[in-house]
């Protein structure tokens, strides 16, 4: 079933139900709506002639105009390639060209941009509240595409070890099994009930709309377009049975927000995309109470691997409640985890092993990569690259991520993808980096440079290539890296060093150094 579908049987059950809001004012009902987004999915039909299966890329910081474009997008029968705001030019034109996206929807901020890195296969750019965008809505409407549960949804654009981002394919049913768990394990979503899109709608946030939809709730969206602590709690006292998904370090800000509202307001506040600290945990429900989950998930498998539900974080007086808050809790319903070796074999209950899983949300591959899909999806399991533990009451505790990949706010950064901006500088012979505890990001981003460079000219090369937040906040310079004698560098033994470095150094600001 096409997952427009859901729009169209809430509309016509819930017309005049809030469907957007902006802020605290509410926008669009769910009539008003369907109909232009059936009106913007004929633009994209008959005047620029996208055929089933097209892929049609939206670049953009949340809007309300967001939840339009990609359902007008899924009414059509096209395919959403939804992309971080946030990456550099030069990454939005490779996933513009991979993907072949033929239009593009773009929020003000972001359509020069696009402009400059357009690809030759871009041939149309739509700005939200501009001229091009209103001209859209003017079309005629058009019926709902049939789309196959199998066929693609959503192309989720996720960084991987070789530096060039993949495009995860998720299907009609993956993302219709992703939001079915969502309201009977994480959040049970009522009429009504609204979700605050603080976090990019591009990644978990926008695919927490879906739910809403099919329950006929409310996607809100912040003025500011993103996360502001003074505007998230004006917001939790505008509107009860608030939810919302954040990165940990999100949560720590209104934790330590000097401001004051009802946390009886707030129905679930959800984290993923990194673990939280127990005592951050603890300090987050000392001032809001019993209203968070958590979730652990990726890409291949959007948001729904393992819950830790809110009855879990909340029981205090349960044996074992502070061990289970270490933990990323067990599986979905929908999921079969297993803990295994790189040879396929089952790991007893305590020992750690690689996480793998199967079930109805795992990706149907990745874009045009048969080889990585391949290896991806080995023996029917989709293998996370992760490191983990089972308990034996069913209990996911992450151990670390075996393709080194660094949580930082919430956001993936893949070391190798750094370390070849790095290596551009003629002064870099060698680099490998690492991610570093930090309480506030979780991680910051730490390279590791063999040759002779100045931090401000690797600042810069990096700011031209790669999006601010993948920047080392950190250099450090060393005679030589840690290698086995294979030649590999020994990353494990990179971040043991690091960590007792930066021991020393506590009480003295990070900074360029040499060891």
């Amino acid at each position: 079933m096409n997952l427009a579908q859901h729009l169209h049987n809430t509309a016509r059950n819930y017309p005049y139900r809030a469907a957007i809001g902006f802020g605290a004012v509410n926008v669009l009902d769910y009539g008003a709506l369907a109909e232009r987004v059936a009106r913007i999915a004929g633009a994209l039909r008959e005047q620029f002639g996208l055929a089933e299966g097209d892929r049609v890329a939206i670049v953009a910081s949340n809007t309300p105009d967001y939840v339009t474009a990609l359902y007008a997008i899924w009414h059509a029968g096209l395919v959403g390639v939804p992309a971080n705001a946030k990456l550099h030019g030069a990454e939005l034109n490779f996933i513009l060209e991979n993907s072949g996206a033929r239009v593009c929807f773009a929020s003000t901020d972001l359509a020069s941009v696009i402009e400059a890195h357009a690809p030759p296969s871009l041939e149309h750019i739509a700005v939200f509240g501009g001229r091009s965008f209103d001209n859209l809505l003017a079309a005629e409407p058009v019926a709902l595409v049939e789309r196959a549960p199998d066929d693609l949804a959503w192309l989720f654009y996720t960084s991987g070890t070789t530096g060039r981002p993949k495009g995860a394919m998720l299907t009609h049913r993956n993302l219709t099994v992703m939001a079915l768990a969502y309201i009977e394990e994480v959040d049970r979503t009522a009429p009504g009930d609204a979700l605050l899109h603080a976090a990019p709608m591009s990644h978990g946030s926008g695919l927490y709309m879906i739910p809403y939809v099919m329950r006929a709730g409310i996607n809100v969206v912040p003025e500011s377009g993103g996360f502001h602590a003074d505007e998230i709690f004006h917001l939790i006292e505008a509107r009860p049975r608030l939810s919302m998904f954040a990165a940990p370090t999100m949560i720590n800000r209104l934790v330590d927000y000097d401001g004051d509202c009802d946390p009886a307001h707030l129905r679930t506040i959800v984290w993923g995309g990194a673990p939280m600290y127990v005592e951050d945990t603890l300090r987050a429900l000392d001032r809001f109470g019993p209203r968070f989950a958590q979730i652990y998930g990726q890409g291949e498998s959007p948001m729904t691997i393992t819950v830790l539900p809110k009855s879990d974080i909340a029981d205090r007086r349960h044996p074992r409640w502070h061990e289970r808050l270490q933990s990323a809790g067990r599986a979905f319903s929908c999921i079969e985890l297993v803990i295994k070796n790189e040879r396929g074999l089952a790991f007893p209950q305590g020992e750690p092993g690689e996480i793998m899983c199967r079930g109805e949300t795992v990706m149907a591959g990745y874009w045009q990569n048969e080889e990585a899909s391949a290896a991806a999806l080995r023996d029917g399991f989709l293998h996370t690259g992760d490191i983990g533990v089972l308990d034996k009451e069913g209990y996911l505790f992450l151990m670390d991520r075996s393709k080194d990949l660094i949580i930082s706010g919430g956001a993936n950064i893949y070391p190798r993808e750094v370390e070849e901006v790095l290596l551009r500088h003629p002064g870099v012979r060698e680099v490998s980096v690492i991610g570093r505890p930090d309480r506030e990001w979780g991680e910051i981003v730490v390279a590791y440079v063999v040759g002779e460079a100045d931090r401000a000219d690797l600042d810069a090369l990096c700011l031209n290539a790669i999006a601010r937040f993948k920047r080392p906040r950190d250099y450090v310079f060393i005679d030589a890296l840690p290698k086995n004698n294979y030649g590999k560098v020994l990353k494990t033994d990179l971040r043991s060093r690091d960590a007792a470095r930066n021991a020393a150094l506590a009480p003295r600001t990070a900074g360029p150094a040499r060891e």
